[in-house]
């Protein structure tokens, strides 16, 4: 079980991949951010997490005085990047990855989820790719999560580090408007496509059948859309009232997250003409 990963203590998942649990559990982290290390000889950092000190010190413990090839990250969502500054300025290691970011709205959505200080030194493409003795990372455009989001292949291994893409625990949240639910579908959909071994996700356990996760993934926000249809068809609604409706029982501290994803949803359908907006409430397009 994923609450049984030791946060702080360096886990090997395979010869080329060490695993390291940062010491930032919460309802939307799970049971943390897991920064991944590959490579035997030189390396790369995956994800560094939060500035922590602890984590920090852990992961140059990993290292071990080996180079380090590059600070990598998947998304700017301060569980994930903010511990490349610290890194950076001791290993010399450039930050590379993810697109820099800006906040182009002042809409209800936690901005303080945001690392306001990434700034990449090199901004990886679809294909892009960087290595290292014995190890090679492509990059994969990912789009959904955030509009920046990057998967990453270990060709070497058939491995896959899917940040907050596919986690090992939950579905992503899908935040309006840096997060896009018809680019987080057109994702899920181009990831179904790959012939991957194991998906190393940011939260939750190595995801060892992917295919099938991603599969039940596209089915579960199929059913999520599924059940906004129905609502609507019935009455003009907004999106609390649609939110109280979909998910009895959640877990409260979670409901502002699951307006924003009924309201991704919601995007979508308007873009697909199945939806309309009226004030507060939403409706079927008769």
């Amino acid at each position: 079980m994923a609450e049984d990963i030791p946060t702080g203590v360096p886990m090997t998942l395979e010869p080329l991949v060490t695993r390291v649990l940062a010491p930032n559990a919460s309802p939307y982290t799970y049971t943390g951010t897991q920064t991944h290390v590959v490579g035997e000889r030189d390396v790369a950092i995956i994800d560094p997490g939060p500035a922590d000190a602890a984590h920090h010190d852990t992961l140059l413990r990993v290292v071990a005085g080996r180079p380090v090839v590059a600070i990598v990250i998947t998304h700017h969502h301060r569980d994930h990047s903010p511990g490349a500054i610290r890194l950076r300025a001791e290993t010399g290691a450039p930050i590379v990855g993810a697109a820099p970011f800006a906040l182009m709205d002042e809409g209800p959505r936690a901005d303080d989820a945001f690392d306001p200080d990434y700034a990449p030194d090199r901004v990886l493409a679809e294909g892009d790719s960087l290595g290292g003795a014995g190890w090679t990372l492509q990059a994969i455009t990912t789009p959904g999560h955030t509009k920046n989001h990057l998967a990453f292949a270990l060709p070497e291994t058939r491995a896959l580090f899917s940040g907050d893409h596919v986690m090992g625990w939950s579905t992503s949240v899908v935040s309006p408007p840096d997060g896009d639910m018809t680019d987080y579908m057109a994702s899920l959909e181009k990831l179904m496509g790959r012939e991957d071994r194991v998906f190393y996700p940011g939260h939750g356990l190595e995801i060892d059948r992917p295919e099938r996760l991603v599969r039940g993934m596209l089915g579960h926000r199929r059913q999520r859309e599924g059940q906004i249809l129905r609502l609507l068809a019935e009455a003009p609604r907004a999106i609390p009232a649609m939110v109280s409706k979909m998910y009895v029982g959640l877990d409260p501290r979670l409901f502002g997250a699951a307006e924003r994803s009924v309201l991704a949803h919601l995007i979508d359908l308007e873009r697909r003409e199945l939806v309309a907006a009226a004030g507060d409430d939403w409706r079927v397009i008769a």
